[in-house]
């Protein structure tokens, strides 16, 4: 069930057509892109997540390689408990955004040897 999701989420990320270069994985500005708006600062490859337990929300722009990501699969199949297929526009995860920076970060930094 949860590929079929993620299937489903690399195909509406293909109708995003990037217009500003991203400078860097994830963005502090979380209320310019909800609903249907397309975002200004995605570029190809990437796409918007908001991560929103309670009040808290942040905004995160994410590599379409961290859909391979065992952490990030595990907040998608969280997504899908919480909001089933329902969603539109901007991805939400039921998580705190600090949650989402360390899984973020984790993937990102150099393996240590």
């Amino acid at each position: 069930m949860l590929s079929s999701f993620v299937e489903k989420v690399q195909k509406s990320l293909s109708v995003f057509v990037p217009r500003k270069h991203a400078l860097s994985y994830w963005s502090e500005d979380h209320a310019t892109t909800t609903g249907h708006e397309l975002a200004d600062d995605v570029m190809k490859g990437y796409f918007a997540v908001l991560a929103k337990k309670g009040l808290e929300t942040r905004r995160f722009i994410v590599g379409l390689d961290y859909l391979t990501d065992p952490a990030f699969l595990g907040l998608l199949d969280d997504a899908w408990e919480e909001y089933g297929f329902r969603q539109k526009g901007t991805l939400v995860v039921p998580c705190r955004p600090i949650d989402l920076q360390i899984i973020l970060e984790k993937k990102a930094a150099p393996a240590s040897r």
